[in-house]
C-alpha cells in the first residue's frame, strides 16, 4: 500500500512518534491502523437506527403523497 500526498507536518509527527517507539515509520503507521481499526462500533446499530434515534424526538412529518397514475404505454420501436 502506498499513501501519497501526506501533509509534511503529519509525516514529521509520524517520524517522531515512530522514533519514540523505536520502530520504523511503516511499523508505526501499521500499529496506528491496527489500533484504530480494532475498535468496534460502540453502538452496533445500523445507520437507520442511528438517524432515527436522533430525528424521532423532533417529531414526525406527514407527507402528502401524489395520486398514482396508470402506467404509460411502452415505446414502440417497430415504426
Amino acid at each position: 500500500m502506498t499513501i501519497r500526498k501526506i501533509d509534511p507536518q503529519l509525516k514529521a509527527r509520524l517520524r517522531v512518534r515512530a522514533a519514540e517507539h523505536g520502530r520504523s515509520m511503516e511499523d508505526e503507521a501499521r500499529d496506528i491502523l491496527r489500533t484504530a481499526l480494532s475498535v468496534q462500533n460502540e453502538r452496533g446499530d445500523s445507520l437507520y437506527a442511528f438517524i432515527r434515534e436522533h430525528i424521532e424526538p423532533l417529531g414526525g412529518v406527514d407527507l402528502e403523497l401524489p395520486q398514482r397514475e396508470p402506467a404509460r404505454e411502452p415505446p414502440r420501436f417497430d415504426e
